[in-house]
């Protein structure tokens, strides 16, 4: 065992000499692999993914209150570990103002699949994103109640789509469900990641 190992170091420190002592091989031949990575398919995938996240804490870091948002009592409270696939508790008291934000949203949470007891997670993901503020800017280009990103991408849902909370809720809800599956899918990877 011990020769077959020494035998394995060997060969190895040889290889490397030989490789590395080589008049046409690069000076650091780590620096030329991870050159080649870099420039590959997936080297530019980590580097746009990086370079979102650094977008998006810098953005978070810059965020204005646009106006004071109407808030009503938080209609669903969530068990600890919500964000980790655990069923939100759904109080016994009425549900939010339907003249609301989240009253609308409560309203339209059945229209895109969701049963009402994802309002909980639904309302702690935009609390933590907009404060439900219909008007709610971040330097990065997001936008409105769910922040989309541009803002723009809302008028999938409607021309009034920079004034209006319920064709921003729309679209809300359409993204989440496309992308996330159920509120509580969104809100679990914002738990995780600081964005959704």
């Amino acid at each position: 065992m011990v020769t077959a190992a020494a035998a394995t170091i060997a060969v190895t420190s040889v290889a490397f000499l030989v490789f590395y002592n080589r008049p046409d091989a690069a000076p650091d031949p780590l620096a030329a692999a991870m050159a080649q990575v870099s420039t590959g398919k997936s080297g530019v995938l980590l580097e746009q993914a990086r370079q979102k996240v650094i977008l998006e804490d810098a953005a978070s870091a810059t965020f204005s209150v646009t106006s004071v948002p109407k808030v009503t009592s938080n209609p669903a409270t969530s068990q600890p570990g919500t964000g980790t696939g655990s069923a939100p508790i759904v109080p016994s008291g009425p549900p939010p103002d339907p003249s609301s934000a989240q009253g609308i949203a409560y309203k339209l949470l059945p229209d895109y699949g969701f049963s009402t007891d994802q309002f909980g997670c639904l309302d702690d993901l935009w609390t933590e994103e907009s404060g439900w503020r219909y008007n709610a800017e971040n330097p990065s280009g997001a936008y409105g109640i769910p922040q989309a990103l541009p803002g723009s991408k809302m008028a999938s849902a409607g021309p009034d789509w920079e004034t209006d909370p319920t064709t921003q809720i729309k679209w809300g809800l359409g993204y989440i469900k496309e992308e996330y599956g159920t509120p509580c899918g969104a809100w679990a990877h914002e738990e995780a990641y600081g964005w959704y």
